[in-house]
């Protein structure tokens, strides 16, 4: 699967690791439904960190389609709204 994250490219990152990052997906829609700003902020870092752990970065003159986009680490709370879907960033 390719992963973009706003403003910073793309990583592939295996299949297998999508139910890992659900449940952090999960504890940040719950955050932004609830108006956790810290929380929230807290749980987008942790979220984007793991993808960054657990991808490996394309080069950066490498397009790949990506299958996820995630937001950037500074995106608003109504630019991440624009993103979702009903079932969050990440479908399940």
């Amino acid at each position: 699967m390719i992963v973009r994250i706003m403003g910073e490219g793309q990583v592939r990152l295996a299949d297998s690791h999508v139910t890992e990052l659900n449940t952090l997906d999960d504890e940040l829609l719950a955050e932004l439904e609830s108006g956790d700003t810290p929380g929230f902020r807290r749980t987008l870092s942790a979220l984007l960190d793991r993808v960054r752990e657990l991808g490996s970065p394309l080069p950066d003159d490498s397009l790949e389609p990506s299958e996820l986009i995630l937001p950037s680490p500074d995106a608003s709370l109504d630019q991440i709204r624009a993103l979702l879907t009903d079932e969050g960033l990440i479908p399940n």
